[in-house]
């Protein structure tokens, strides 16, 4: 019935006026009838009702803070909720599930359709008991017979004891929150993530369809063998199994079945109680006849030849011959094994040696039977039934026994076959978690239900196996198909007070099973593609305007086909074993994850689950699994396995909080907390890489290709962490934050790089660069390199900063023990799509700085990208050097790190300081001594400041300005028109500065066309005072330490760009900063002068300790 909740918030008596009119009455269960009320956006509404902590997360349009009461959260009522609105969504929820009843609609006078949807009145004892209890008694029932009391015992303890197990773990599971439609599916996919949860719940899909096309053909074979053995098609032999029979018939049924269900569930639902009472009357007609049995035992008897069973359907009298009127008569047995009715005709030689005994099916309780059933009886296929203790004669020749009347075994069996077979027998527990969203209270009934329900089987297929074991002769119960009494079923034949009864029980029961199938099938493969998980099965999640899943039906009877064209029970039953196995066995691992990591929201109300239980369960799965068939379980190994790849490669990103999830958050916390215990050794060093990577003003990455090489340095191995400094505080620019990181990740997928992202706020970029360096990574997992790109436009900058960071960053790398890889004209380095062709990794190797400058080529050359291309080393030779025992040696230690590399020593001689070499210096410190100029000159500073009216806002103006490049600057530090000063009045300017103003701001200099103009002319006038040939006298001036380390970077360059002007990418040694921060300007220039002429350089500077080792 409709249920309306009105909740009224209450407040003090003084608002008591208004609180009355803003109270909120409860709504009732009406919706327009719209499609999106059914079907509507499936993905997208399941995905935002998965995400939310609670059942509903709809903004109300009528607040309940609009009194003065709670003004003070009025600003946080916009991404929060009162407690009197979270309340009245708790209480108008309903747990309903779509398609899984009928919707009643009416029309209104307006023309639109509403729907009125009943609350789920369901309980405990029809919702969950009976409908486990109808599908768990299902075809097979009878193992005694050939595996024995004890056999059977043990197979019917496994099997039972597994689904206990199971039922335990899932009723933790189902009692932690509410389980709306899709029943296991659902459990397991929040519990164990969606690539768990999807490859699970389509092997549960294919089991319950499968088991299905088992029902059928079970309801078939009990047709064509039992009820109309007349309606055979084709003429088949009787030791066959009917094969074509059951495959026409049976898709007839199929057909049949899912006409009912795609017309409507209801007229399933009303069929269900009919199909429940034949199996409740069988049960108690079964008990019945064994209570009979005691009292006088049935008239049923078996013919036994010697000690072989006979089929009696061609004879009545279980005799040779027989008197009739005096005359000795041949009967019909005797025409069955002679040739001829008369007394001398020739027949069967075993048929001459042995007597016909015949014996009653069902005894009563006798110890001789008890012991005859106590051990099994396996064989191979075609194998004679015999009775044992019997005595019987052996005959000579045996091969026409097949052609007489003899009963003989269909299929080959043994223990771990009737595992497989017997094990559907007692599926079915999940029928009613399945039905989660009729049930009263889910949280209660699917608990006690399905444990009742499953002790109850239980404790009927048991005592089934004892009793039967104790009042049927052994021959009667391995006889299947019930010809040695006359083709009455087993069970037929000791049930009460017909054997009609079990009979038209299991048709009806077998029947009713196949239509639970093919409603629950559609409906689990339509949960399955409303997640979205799945991407070509979105189209199953559509179906009628009431949402029943049409296209899923569609798809759940062709598959069934499948199973009923294999037409076999024997040969189907293994088949959807492995699946519910697999099921089962995941059901098990949730909860034994769920409980042992502890989540604060595990809190399930059932209390009698522990994770060894769950554990115990899903080994006693996996060992089934492989009992019953080896190789179906492999086969559903490798379903279940590609469809997790192919959900973790294709499907939708989901976040369920599910265990798997905990589960590497706790991994993760236990392998950060061991590498913190001690440093990593050196074999297992490998590059744990902060790429600070720069952002445009767009706040897109500016040089994706830094990216592309750490791909291919890493190949997806180790740390990788991707960072970037946006100037400003975090308060104006945390939606900038947010959107950098969208476009690092952005950028990071694109370029196939695996890592973690990280956008900071700083004041500066300085302090930026300062904070990634010391406090990104986490415990043992901290970066041991750093990745940038070279700084190309740092001459052009109208100021210093790029300079500054830059040599800062060196500074800060060297202090903090680590690597640092510097990658000139990163833009021209190949992309993860590139293939380079036969080439070389250039490695001029000068100082040795732990190893690092050998161990990167051989990394790049583990990508695709760089794989072709070979590795050179170059080293220098000084004046005293011997350079052939330095190749030897090289050559050597390279053979013991077990790297292919070409060595080859290049020498360089003290030769004389060039002219070039001069020149170059010279130029270089009159741009430091210009840099310093624009920098700290006052009169130039007060002269080309524009547009400031008073003290206070030049200041704010220039410390909002301070460190921005000049765009207004056209005179480069490049050209021949350099600004020439004297030295000493620099001095003098700089010394002045300094007194007058202790923290000199940044200059903004503004070149115009006619000052540029004014000082090329000035510079032309003073060196045409000077004759250029004669300038050895300023050369003497200038700082010799600056002319040597000139002088080694023009000759290292002309060597290096001599060997490797072709090879496709060249890595050196990173000499480090000066100590003495006046030279920083100077350093920039060496390593310039270090690259120029060459396209890729790697400058590499090692972290200070070995990367390497020669042992293994």
């Amino acid at each position: 019935m409709p249920t309306n909740f009105t909740v009224v918030p209450v407040e003090d008596t003084e608002e008591g006026s208004s609180s009355m009119a803003t109270a909120g009455g409860g709504k009732g269960f009406e919706e327009e009838d719209d499609e999106n009320n059914f079907q509507g956006s499936h993905m997208g509404d399941d995905s935002q009702r998965e995400s939310s902590p609670f059942l509903d997360t709809d903004n109300d349009e009528e607040h309940y803070y609009q009194g003065k009461t709670m003004a003070l959260f009025e600003e946080e009522m916009d991404s929060t909720t009162m407690v009197s609105s979270l309340l009245n969504k708790l209480a108008n929820y309903t747990n309903l599930t779509q398609g899984v009843r009928e919707h009643e609609e009416a029309e209104n006078a307006d023309g639109t359709r509403t729907v009125t949807v009943m609350m789920p009145q369901m309980g405990t004892f029809i919702g969950v008991y009976l409908p486990c209890l109808q599908n768990i008694l299902g075809v097979i029932l009878f193992l005694v017979g050939t595996a024995g009391i004890l056999g059977s015992l043990a197979i019917v303890s496994m099997c039972c004891l597994c689904t206990l197990l199971t039922a335990i773990s899932m009723s933790a599971i189902a009692t932690n929150g509410v389980v709306p439609a899709g029943g296991s599916y659902y459990m397991i996919s929040r519990s164990l993530g969606p690539e768990f949860g999807g490859a699970v719940g389509l092997c549960f899909y294919l089991g319950t369809t499968f088991a299905g096309s088992m029902y059928i053909l079970g309801t078939i074979e009990i047709l064509l063998t039992y009820i109309v053995p007349t309606a055979a098609m084709f003429n088949e032999s009787e030791d066959s199994p009917m094969s074509n029979n059951m495959r026409v018939y049976g898709t007839c049924c199929l057909v049949l079945m899912a006409l009912v269900v795609f017309v409507g569930v209801k007229y399933v639902n009303k069929l269900a109680l009919v199909f429940l009472a034949c199996v409740v009357l069988s049960i108690l007609a079964t008990y019945a006849g064994v209570i009979k049995t005691l009292i006088e035992p049935p008239e049923f008897h078996v013919c036994l030849l010697g000690n072989r069973s006979l089929k009696n359907e061609k004879f009545e009298t279980c005799l040779k011959t027989e008197v009739v009127k005096n005359n000795t008569v041949a009967t019909e047995l005797w025409s069955l094994f002679c040739d001829s009715k008369y007394p001398n005709a020739t027949c069967d030689e075993y048929f001459t040696l042995n007597n016909l005994t015949e014996i009653r099916a069902i005894p009563g309780f006798l110890r001789e039977v008890i012991q005859d059933n106590l051990w099994g009886n396996y064989g191979p296929a075609g194998m004679m039934i015999e009775k044992k203790r019997q005595p019987s004669a052996p005959a000579q020749e045996s091969s026409k026994d097949i052609y007489n009347p003899y009963v003989f075994n269909d299929i080959t069996t043994y223990f771990t076959l009737l595992v497989g077979i017997y094990f559907p027998s007692v599926t079915g527990i999940m029928a009613g978690s399945n039905r989660s969203g009729d049930l009263r209270d889910a949280q209660r009934s699917i608990p006690v239900g399905t444990i009742m329900a499953i002790l109850t089987t239980s404790f009927f297929y048991i005592s089934c196996v004892i009793l039967f074991g104790a009042c049927i002769e052994g021959v009667v119960l391995r006889d299947k198909f019930g010809f040695s009494v006359k083709k009455t079923p087993v069970i037929g034949a000791l049930a009460w007070p017909s054997p009609w009864v079990i009979v038209i029980g299991s048709f009806f029961s077998c029947s009713g099973a196949g239509l639970q199938s093919l409603t629950g099938a559609p409906r689990l493969l339509q949960a399955i593609a409303r997640d979205g998980i799945i991407p070509f099965l979105q189209v199953f999640g559509h179906g009628k305007y009431n949402g029943e899943p049409t296209w899923a039906l569609f798809l759940t009877v062709g598959i069934c086909e499948i199973g009923i064209l294999i037409a076999s029970l024997d040969a189907v039953a293994p088949i959807l074993s492995m699946f519910f196995l697999m099921c089962y066995l995941f059901v098990n691992l949730a909860c034994a994850i769920q409980t042992l990591l502890r989540t604060p929201n595990w809190r399930p109300r059932f209390k009698f689950y522990h994770w060894s239980l769950s554990f115990l369960g899903m080994s006693l799965c996996l060992s089934l699994m492989f009992i019953s068939s080896w190789y179906y379980a492999l086969v559903a190994m490798m379903i279940a396995g590609c469809i997790y790849k192919y959900i973790e490669y294709r499907g939708a990103m989901k976040e369920w909080g599910d265990g798997i999830r905990g589960l590497s958050l706790n991994a993760a916390r236990y392998a950060l907390i061991r590498l913190e215990e001690a440093p990593p050794h050196t074999k297992n060093w490998r590059p744990q890489l902060l790429v600070l990577c720069k952002l445009d003003s767009d706040l897109a990455v500016k040089h994706p290709r830094l990216l592309s090489f750490t791909s291919q340095l890493k190949a997806g191995k180790g740390l990788t962490i991707v960072c970037s400094v946006l100037e400003g505080t975090y308060m104006t620019r945390g939606n900038d934050t947010k959107t950098g990181e969208q476009n690092l990740k952005a950028a990071m997928t694109a370029e196939r790089t695996k890592g973690f992202s990280h956008v900071v706020v700083s004041s500066n970029l300085r302090d930026g660069f300062s904070l990634l360096i010391q406090s990104a990574g986490l415990g043992g997992m901290k970066h041991n390199a750093v990745l940038m790109a070279w700084p190309a436009g740092w001459r052009q900058a109208g100021d210093s900063s790029a300079r500054r960071n830059f040599i800062e960053t060196v500074r800060e790398t060297t202090a903090a023990h680590l690597a640092l890889l510097v990658a000139k004209n990163i833009d021209h380095f190949p992309a993860n799509q590139e293939r380079l062709k036969v080439g070389t990794i250039d490695v001029w190797w000068i100082v040795h700085d732990g190893g690092l400058l050998v161990l990167l080529p051989f990394l790049l050359s583990q990508h695709k990208v760089w794989r072709k291309c070979k590795m050179r080393i170059f080293t220098v030779a000084q004046m005293n050097d011997n350079s052939i025992q330095m190749k030897k040696d090289l050559q050597m230690f390279l053979y013991h790190l077990r790297l292919d590399a070409v060595v080859e020593v290049v020498e360089m001689h003290d030769n004389d300081i060039s002219a070039f070499t001069y020149e170059k210096t010279l130029v270089m410190e009159q741009r430091s001594q210009m840099l310093k100029q624009m920098q700290l000159s006052r009169i130039e500073r007060e002269r080309e400041i524009q547009s400031i009216t008073d003290v206070l806002r030049g200041s704010i103006k220039r410390k909002k300005t301070s460190g921005a490049p000049s765009h207004n600057t056209p005179c480069k530090p490049e050209d021949k028109a350099q600004l020439i000063h004297d030295r000493n009045t620099a001095s003098h300017s700089a010394m002045n500065d300094k007194a007058a103003s202790p923290t000199p701001d940044h200059v903004h200099m503004t070149w115009t066309k006619d000052k540029l103009v004014n000082e090329r002319n000035r510079h032309k006038e003073g060196m045409a005072i000077k004759d250029m040939l004669n300038m050895k006298p300023e050369w003497e001036n200038l700082n010799q330490s600056n002319v040597r380390r000139m002088h080694t970077a023009v000759k290292l360059n002309e060597v290096v760009v001599k060997k490797s002007r072709n090879s496709h990418l060249v890595l050196l040694n990173m000499p480090g900063p000066p100590k003495n921060k006046k030279g920083d300007e100077n350093y920039m220039e060496f390593l310039e002068v270090l690259m120029e002429g060459l396209d890729r350089v790697l400058l590499v500077r090692g972290g200070g300790r070995e990367v390497i080792t020669i042992y293994s």
